[in-house]
């Protein structure tokens, strides 16, 4: 979009100029009244104080040419270059007898996004009965300009670059568009037909009339951009209906193949109306990025135009470059985006009910592998920017807090009865069960145990969670290219707060981005902050090294976990880690699955309606088709369907999340999916499984 145009005006700066060389200008002024033109300064500088001010007719009074035509060729200077403003300054003046030479330096500013345009002019002068005059020819205007030749600006646009993943494979298809523009010395008013133009494209005309009164006029000039499936016959008659106006077919890398909220939109198209909507140094018919990747590195992408003023004859042709400015070259962005597990995170998440989404990263580095959303909008970024309430899926902060604080030793016994009170308030487990038989922290962490995380809460104190949290990552400083949210911690200091806080559902606010980050952690052993985007500046959090041995025991309540309550997710292959959980937000149900398998960590968030919560895990559910399709290869995207009740091991009896008989000696625990009521010794557990 160029800067709006306006009256040329006299600059201060140019009057000191003026009044600085010489005899001032007030007296030059007084002299004419009695002399016209009594000196070459005079008339020189006369003629240059009405161009820049837009006074053409009075520059031309000064010069020998015939007045309409010298004004008008002034006037044809400003449009032939879109100028957004004018400026000279008077240089030294050569004089021999009736003849002189001046000097002088002009200033064109071409306009926002264009370059300024610096030359030094001469104009020949002569005396004559009216005292001095510059002698007309159109290298008053510039000295390489001969008679028949007039300026005009040409622009050379970069084609729009790529976005690459880890392979360096392309994100972006090439898609085929139209773009509808003019030849401006077709048009038989310019300003009429750009205006019919884009009122038929529902386009600003102010822009599209920018580029096209500077523009060489035999020339195509594309003005708007319009998606192939968007334009019919009748549209295309419309446009060529109008004088000058015509359609070329084009192909620009517009549309994201995955990852369209990290990838982001190209405006350029009609659609979009970018050439009202995007402010900045960009012209009707350029591509600019609106939103994710495509706009935070527009400059890389789509490079910038190499832009000429030019000579053109009278039959529209170039004559020569009079000068040039290099446009900078548009190239590819490398991410850290893994095609393939992008497109399975994306499948994985097509059967969601509602919103949902899935982030994996890699073990050893935090590289962002994929983020993928249910609605697959380029505007749904909850993957990275989303906060939710974690549930369950936090006692694994909590089991690492427990064991670095000393709260709890590995084996000592950490009981999980069915039911305690802290704080005047009172807590049960998800499926209404108990661990009775050797109750450890692992055995906690892996039978989803809300009662023993928040008896234990009192031993570890919120000063060590917040130690921990912040030590994986929550609720710090880290960033990437694209909005983030880190976490947010706001542990209350209340027994039951903080006995909620221990179990994720109250003062603790995460995205799917930092628990898989977490879970990276807890595999690799050291935390590491999240990149994106290849060959970037190192994160500004440095990695955070955690204790081996406790992480040791995580692991294994994780894996206890997943082999328990969610057996079907180790069909794929290797072994995998992790912890599920039921949780409520703002009348919302959250289904959460964090974890990890070989190299590869992810966290899956669906948000579904309160009312089909037990029908199915839908966290679970999508965790299982990515791992699947890792393992197998992702299917071509489909339409969202709704998933069938009772398809893994989350289709359970209760809420899915209860206590599980992982820790039964002679008892049977409930079989996923079943409820776990047989009866058993001492030392047995009971209730409902799910999870």
């Amino acid at each position: 979009m160029r800067r709006p145009k306006g009256t040329h005006t006299v600059s201060p700066r140019l009057l000191g100029r003026f009044a600085a060389a010489g005899s001032g200008v007030v007296m030059a002024v007084t002299l004419a009244a009695c002399t016209p033109n009594p000196s070459p300064e005079v008339a020189v500088r006369s003629f240059l104080l009405a161009w820049q001010n837009g006074d053409h007719e009075q520059a031309a009074a000064f010069t020998t040419g015939d007045t309409g035509e010298v004004a008008s060729a002034l006037a044809d200077v400003h449009d032939q270059l879109d100028l957004a403003n004018l400026r000279f300054g008077l240089g030294p003046i050569d004089r021999d007898g009736d003849s002189a030479t001046a000097e002088f330096d002009v200033t064109a500013d071409l306009g926002i996004g264009d370059p300024t345009w610096n030359y030094t002019g001469r104009m020949p002068l002569e005396w004559g009965p009216d005292g001095w005059r510059i002698s007309w020819s159109p290298s008053v205007v510039h000295p390489e300009l001969e008679e028949g030749e007039r300026l005009a600006v040409s622009y050379e646009i970069q084609e729009r670059g790529q976005i690459l993943d880890r392979q360096g494979r392309p994100l972006v298809s090439g898609e085929s568009v139209t773009a509808f523009g003019v030849y401006p010395g077709r048009m038989d008013d310019a300003e009429a037909g750009v205006t019919a133009l884009a009122e038929l494209l529902g386009e600003n005309p102010g822009p599209l009339l920018d580029r096209v009164r500077s523009a060489p006029p035999e020339q195509f000039q594309p003005l708007v951009l319009m998606r192939d499936a968007n334009v019919d016959q009748a549209l295309l008659d419309q446009v060529t209906a109008i004088p000058g106006a015509g359609a070329e077919a084009v192909e620009i890398n517009l549309t994201p193949s995955v990852a369209p909220a990290v990838l982001g939109e190209v405006a350029g198209t009609s659609e979009h109306r970018v050439s009202s909507r995007v402010p900045g140094p960009y012209q009707a018919g350029d591509t600019v990025g609106l939103s994710g990747l495509q706009n935070i590195f527009q400059n890389e992408l789509a490079g910038s135009a190499t832009t000429q003023v030019v000579s053109l004859d009278a039959d529209g042709e170039i004559t020569d470059v009079l000068e040039s400015w290099e446009g900078d070259r548009s190239g590819g962005i490398g991410t850290t985006l893994d095609a393939d597990v992008q497109r399975s995170a994306e499948a994985a998440t097509s059967a969601m009910p509602g919103n949902g989404y899935l982030v994996a990263v890699d073990v050893a580095s935090g590289e962002v592998l994929a983020a993928a959303s249910a609605t697959g909008g380029t505007t749904d970024d909850g993957a990275l920017t989303g906060s939710y309430t974690p549930g369950g899926v936090f006692t694994i902060v909590s089991s690492l807090a427990a064991l670095e604080s000393g709260a709890i030793a590995p084996d000592a016994e950490m009981p999980c009865g069915y039911q305690t009170e802290v704080g005047g308030e009172t807590f049960t487990n998800p499926g209404g069960g108990a661990v009775l038989a050797n109750p450890t922290l692992t055995a906690n962490l892996a039978a989803h145990c809300t009662v023993g995380f928040a008896d234990l809460a009192g031993r570890v104190g919120p000063d060590a969670l917040l130690d921990t949290s912040e030590r994986l990552g929550l609720g710090t400083e880290w960033q990437l290219p694209l909005p983030v949210n880190t976490g947010e911690l706001s542990i209350g200091r209340g027994d039951a707060e903080f006995a909620r806080a221990m179990n994720g559902e109250q003062g603790v606010q995460v995205s799917p981005l930092s628990m898989a980050l977490v879970a990276a952690a807890v595999a690799d052993g050291t935390w590491h902050a999240p990149t994106l985007v290849q060959e970037e500046e190192p994160p500004a959090v440095a990695p955070t090294d955690l204790d081996e041995a406790d992480l040791e025991v995580v692991r294994e309540g994780m894996r206890q976990a997943v082999a328990t309550r969610m057996p079907s997710l180790n069909l794929y292959g290797e072994e995998v880690y992790g912890q599920a959980t039921r949780t409520e937000q703002d009348g919302t149900a959250l289904h959460w699955f964090v974890g990890y398998r070989g190299d590869v960590a992810f966290a899956v968030l669906a948000e579904v309606n309160p009312q089909l919560t037990l029908t199915g895990h839908y966290a679970l559910n999508a965790a299982e088709s990515f791992l699947n399709y890792l393992a197998n290869g992702a299917p071509e995207p489909v339409a969202p369907t709704l998933p069938t009740q009772g398809t893994d091991a989350a289709a359970a009896t209760g809420d899915g999340t209860g206590v599980t008989g992982t820790a039964g000696t002679t008892g049977t625990p409930g079989a996923p999916g079943t409820t776990g009521n047989a009866p058993g010794t001492a030392g047995s557990t009971t209730g409902q499984s799910g999870l």
